[in-house]
Order: structure tokens, then C-alpha cells, then sequence
């Protein structure tokens, strides 16, 4: 009786235990049939057709000797090897770096101040919210225009202050030499999207329970304290994220170098620009091939942005 319990026990448990087979055709078979499916479709077909298609092409053209031709030739890697070889290029690489680390660490830095301050009650808030929105609202090519008149030698009012404060000899501009047209690009994009920064720091700060920082202070933590053993921590998340969309945004600049450096100081975007379009036709593959060198060091920033992400969310998980 007893070894027939067991064996008929076992029989029962194996039997309520689906296979490995069936778990997995139970994941892949859609639960809500395929109408979910047939919803998403034309959005998937269309990131097809407008995100993923020109990508593929242009790594195609970025591997063909001239394809503006009627029967290009493949040479493989060769755009990229004579774009990487070229001085230009190199420098335009070390101005974006530039560009990228100090205007995300400016305006992390500014947001997150005007994130603290806009986030306390006082009168007029939303009114003060809503206005620190409007230089973000510009587009950038027109901030950038807006910038140039106040950096010009005859009517601008920084070149003016500059002179003034003797930082500038009479008769120069700021946007005179390399270094200057990587201030002035950093000053318009610090003003321009400090305000984006600070809403999505705004919008972690506001699920913050005010209750932890009541129970702080019952506790005797100072200011400081509260800052960095509540605040930050809680708001890590949304740091990074704000942090990934401004150093891709930062890697593929374009507008500001374009009206303040042109040709001389080109970011690696306008450099692609200039050689598709405002060079020989025999640069437009190169050019090409430097735009696919934005889309990787873009895709590289992103890998490492999320496995950052992912591996503080397992460590915040195991704690």
C-alpha cells in the first residue's frame, strides 16, 4: 500500500509538471491571438521603412567607391580607413568629445540645481516652470542664429562684454578661433537644454515620498545628508536616463558647429555633412562613412549607458 501511495504520488507529480516543451510553446503562443500583433504591425513596418532600411543603405554606401555613379565599385573598409586617416576628421572627433563631456556634465550640474529649487512650493511655481521651458522649445538651429548675433564683432552684446572685461582684444569675436567656437557652442547648448535636463530630474524628484525625508530630519540628518543619502540615490534613475539622451543628443551635434565653426571647426556630424553635400562627388561615400562612424559611437554610448543601468538595478536587487 505504502509503495503504491508513492509510486501513484509520483505519477500525480509528474504529470502536474509541464515539460520544458510545453512551458516554452506556452511563452510563444500568443495568449490574446494575433489581433495584439496585427495592431502593432504597421508601426513595426513602418520603423522598417524609416529607421531601420536607411541605416542598412547607408552602411552600403559607406562600403562602395562612388555609388552616385551607375555602377559603383566595393572597396570595403577603404571610406572608413581614409575618413579615420584624415586630420580633420581626427580633429572634429576631439572637439564632439570635448563638447559632449563638458556640456552633459554643465547641464546635469545646472538641471539638477533647478530641479531642486523648482521643486520646492512657492508662489508663482508653475509660472516659473513653464518659462524655464521656453529656451528648450527653440529649435537649435535658430538658438544657434539667435547666439551668433550676440557673438558678432559689431552688434553682439557677449563680444561687447567680453572687450569689456579685457578678454577679448578690440576688433575679435569668440567664435575667432577653436577653443572659442567650443565656448560659444557650449554656452548655447547649456542654455538651450539645461531646461530639458531639469524637467526630467523634476519628474524623478516628484515620486519621492516626502515621508523620507520627514523621518530624516526627526533623525537629525542635516541638509546634506538627506541630499545625499534620499535624494540621490532615489533619483539615480532618472539621472541616467537624462544622462543617455544628452550624450546622444551631445555625439551627433550638428546645428551649433554648422553656424558657429563651419568648416573650420566641424563637429563629426557637420564634418559628414560638408563631405556629402558641399564637397566632390567622389566624398560623398566618405561622408557617408563618417555619418556611420556617428551611429556607432552613438550605439556604443547607449551599450554602455544600459549595461550600467542594468547592473545597478541587479546590485540595488541583491541588496
Amino acid at each position: 500500500m505504502a509503495v503504491h501511495a508513492i509510486r501513484s504520488g509520483g505519477q500525480r507529480r509528474q504529470r502536474s509538471t509541464p515539460s520544458a516543451f510545453s512551458q516554452m510553446r506556452g511563452r510563444i503562443t500568443p495568449r490574446g491571438g494575433w489581433l495584439p500583433y496585427l495592431m502593432i504591425f504597421p508601426t513595426l513596418l513602418l520603423m522598417l521603412v524609416i529607421a531601420v532600411y536607411p541605416m542598412l543603405d547607408s552602411l552600403w554606401i559607406s562600403l562602395l567607391n562612388n555609388p552616385l555613379l551607375s555602377h559603383p565599385v566595393f572597396v570595403g573598409l577603404r571610406n572608413y580607413s581614409q575618413v579615420l586617416e584624415d586630420s580633420v576628421f581626427q580633429q572634429a572627433f576631439k572637439t564632439t568629445l570635448i563638447f559632449t563631456a563638458a556640456s552633459v556634465a554643465l547641464e546635469t550640474l545646472f538641471g539638477l540645481g533647478i530641479a531642486l529649487l523648482i521643486n520646492q512650493t512657492f508662489p508663482g511655481r508653475g509660472l516659473v516652470r513653464a518659462a524655464i521651458l521656453v529656451p528648450w522649445a527653440f529649435p537649435t538651429v535658430i538658438s544657434a542664429q539667435m547666439w551668433l548675433l550676440m557673438y558678432s564683432d559689431q552688434t553682439g552684446i557677449v563680444t561687447s562684454i567680453l572687450q569689456g572685461l579685457h578678454l577679448l582684444a578690440p576688433g575679435d569675436t569668440l567664435i575667432g578661433s577653436t577653443s572659442g567656437v567650443i565656448i560659444a557652442a557650449l554656452i548655447t547648448d547649456v542654455w538651450k537644454t539645461t531646461p530639458f535636463i531639469a524637467l526630467l530630474l523634476l519628474a524623478g524628484l516628484q515620486v519621492i515620498s516626502a515621508e523620507l525625508y520627514e523621518a530624516a530630519s526627526v533623525d537629525g540628518a542635516t541638509r546634506w545628508q538627506r541630499f545625499t543619502r534620499i535624494t540621490l540615490p532615489l533619483l539615480k534613475r532618472s539621472l541616467f536616463i537624462a544622462l543617455l539622451f544628452r550624450l546622444l543628443d551631445s555625439i551627433r551635434v550638428f546645428d551649433l558647429f554648422y553656424v558657429f565653426g563651419q568648416r573650420t571647426v566641424p563637429s563629426m556630424a557637420s564634418y559628414a555633412n560638408f563631405k556629402m553635400f558641399a564637397s566632390t562627388v567622389e566624398d560623398f561615400a566618405p561622408g557617408v562613412a563618417a555619418a556611420v562612424i556617428v551611429f556607432l559611437c552613438g550605439l556604443i554610448i547607449s551599450l554602455l549607458v544600459a549595461g550600467i543601468m542594468n547592473a545597478d538595478a541587479i546590485g540595488y536587487r541583491r541588496r
